[in-house]
């Protein structure tokens, strides 16, 4: 039955719904992982049942290719897609140059490598995960299961020499085991409470034995999406700098997504 939509899911929504929009029928399209990302994959799977809309789509975890195919939609490898047209994607944060922290639903790595892979990314997001600064929201670091003890360390000893305020390295837990990742490797959840490189960050954590990848977007994403709760959204193009502004009028909605971003 409809539920009334909180401030928060509202906006999700209204990006998603959004985003949705810059979808056109013949493309190749990466879609994200994470609560806002499964709006979008329900948007789009309206779009195709309701107007015809016909793409195929690489996603980035197997929780967002199993909803995605729920709701109609071709569901390819990225090896299939070879290069793709965009990739619509949510974020933890953002700052004002749209470099992102990802990984909150642990699928970093597969989000990135589709990313990378596309004539363009656009990033939805509610208001809230704008920020000044990156790193309130923990870090992602994906490591393989050997050793992941002394990654660990040695992410704790090459932190000491950079522009972080905090420390802190957990592996990220599922109940009272490792989280494990499609790839099937662990997560190290770096608490730093503020990033004051972000890109020198993101090169050094790639050099350490045993990471496979950092959740530091940088350089790739390309506009944005926001929404906010009562139904607005503002869309940012990073290399125009053009804004718009657009408003959606929602009273209930089936299916809340609660789970974690990318």
């Amino acid at each position: 039955m409809p539920i009334d939509l909180s401030p928060i899911d509202t906006a999700k929504f209204a990006a998603a719904r959004r985003a949705a929009r810059l979808v056109e029928s013949g493309m190749k399209v990466g879609l994200g992982t994470g609560s806002t990302a499964a709006w979008l994959v329900r948007s789009l799977g309206e779009m195709v049942r309701d107007e015809g809309l016909r793409f195929r789509a690489v996603a980035t975890s197997s929780r967002t290719a199993a909803l995605a195919r729920e709701c109609g939609i071709e569901v390819v490898s990225l090896d299939e897609a070879g290069w793709l047209d965009l990739t619509i994607d949510g974020a933890d944060e953002f700052d004002g140059a749209l470099n992102l922290i990802k990984g909150g639903g642990g699928a970093h790595l597969r989000e990135k490598v589709v990313a990378t892979a596309s004539d363009r990314m656009v990033v939805i997001a509610d208001a809230g995960k704008e920020v000044e600064t990156l790193g309130a929201f923990p870090l992602p670091v994906e490591v393989i299961p050997f050793g992941w003890r002394t990654t660990r360390a040695l992410i704790e000893e090459m932190l000491v020499g950079l522009d972080v305020l905090g420390r802190g390295a957990a592996l990220r837990m599922n109940g009272d085991e490792p989280f494990v990742t499609d790839e099937g490797n662990h997560i190290i959840d770096l608490h730093l409470n503020r990033i004051g490189n972000p890109r020198q960050l993101a090169l050094v954590l790639n050099q350490i034995p045993g990471v496979v990848e950092n959740g530091l977007f940088i350089d790739i994403a390309d506009a944005v999406v926001i929404g906010h709760g009562d139904g607005r959204v503002e869309m940012r193009d990073l290399a125009t700098g053009g804004r718009e502004e657009t408003r959606f009028d929602f009273v209930g909605r089936d299916n809340i997504f609660v789970d974690g971003e990318g």
